[in-house]
């Protein structure tokens, strides 16, 4: 079905495929890819994640060399952020390699919303599956209950099937801690504004620039995540928010404890990182930069 849109190519100078960063993933456009450099029309690839380059150092013989000549004929590449550059570099000049930061919805943003510092306000917006770090900030969470610290937390997401039982065994020995399900729109935004601390502690393979991550900038919250991928672009520490270790629910307590006696911080960084955003991660920065790599003369 696919494959029977691809004489619209035919209308257009410009080629945009935003591919997934596996073989099958860029093979699926190989007919895309093919056709639009037979008839000269520039082929630009947006990478969203960081496991192109390593899917490509795993490939093998055959595989390898159909991978490389499909993304080396791209004309330019665009990535999430500078750390995220080398997925393109085996196939693709520095000089043809753009960075795009992504952005968060408008209506996240348009109203302002006091934090409120209070209490301990977490929030995690992603799929709850093991290299997200869900289990590790659940045990955090629940090393919390044990020395009586006040928070209240709401999770939202698709849980993996394969953690489901064990998920909501947890889940159901912290009352403090309300799960959401997935969450959208205006839903979403509810969570967002509410929330004065975001915590993903990621390790995932195909992590790239989280999206949730400036969505909670954007509704006024400090950031509590791991330095990895394309995330210490965009996140300073002690600055829009805390680097925990990787797989460390120690990491994610010994932080928690400190905001929960100087909470002062969060809503100076909370503050901080909503006009942080609003200078680099809003639609119109967004629409500034990608005319501009549309725009770019090769």
């Amino acid at each position: 079905k696919l494959n029977i849109q691809i004489f619209k190519i035919l209308k257009f100078d410009k080629v945009y495929i935003t591919p997934g960063q596996t073989f099958f993933g860029v093979l699926k456009y190989a007919l895309f890819i093919l056709f639009s450099s037979t008839f000269n029309k520039e082929l630009i690839i947006h990478v969203h994640g960081n496991h192109l380059g390593s899917e490509f150092k795993l490939l093998k013989g055959i595989k390898k060399f159909i991978f490389r000549c499909l993304i080396s004929m791209f004309d330019k590449g665009i990535v999430l952020s500078k750390s995220l550059v080398s997925n393109l570099t085996p196939f693709l000049s520095k000089e043809l390699i753009f960075i795009l930061p992504n952005f968060a919805e408008e209506k996240l943003y348009a109203e302002d919303v006091e934090v409120s510092s209070k209490e301990l306000r977490i929030i995690y917006i992603s799929n709850l599956m093991s290299e997200k770090g869900i289990f590790f900030l659940l045990d955090s969470l629940l090393e919390l209950k044990k020395q009586n610290i006040p928070y209240r937390a709401r999770i939202a997401g698709d849980i993996d099937k394969k953690f489901e039982k064990d998920i909501l065994r947890r889940l159901k020995e912290l009352p403090n801690v309300t799960y959401l399900n997935i969450v959208k729109g205006l839903e979403k935004k509810k969570v967002l504004d509410w929330g004065n601390i975001f915590i993903l502690p990621t390790f995932y393979k195909m992590e790239g620039q989280p999206i949730s991550i400036l969505e909670a900038m954007a509704s006024k919250n400090l950031i509590i995540t791991t330095e990895h991928a394309g995330i210490p672009d965009i996140i300073k520490n002690g600055v829009n928010g805390f680097f925990v270790a990787k797989k460390s629910s120690t990491s994610i307590t010994k932080r928690l404890l400190h905001l929960s006696e100087n909470k002062d911080v969060i809503t100076n960084i909370a503050n901080r990182n909503k006009t942080y955003f609003l200078s680099n991660f809003s639609v119109d920065k967004f629409k500034d930069r990608f005319l501009k790599i549309l725009s770019f003369k090769i």
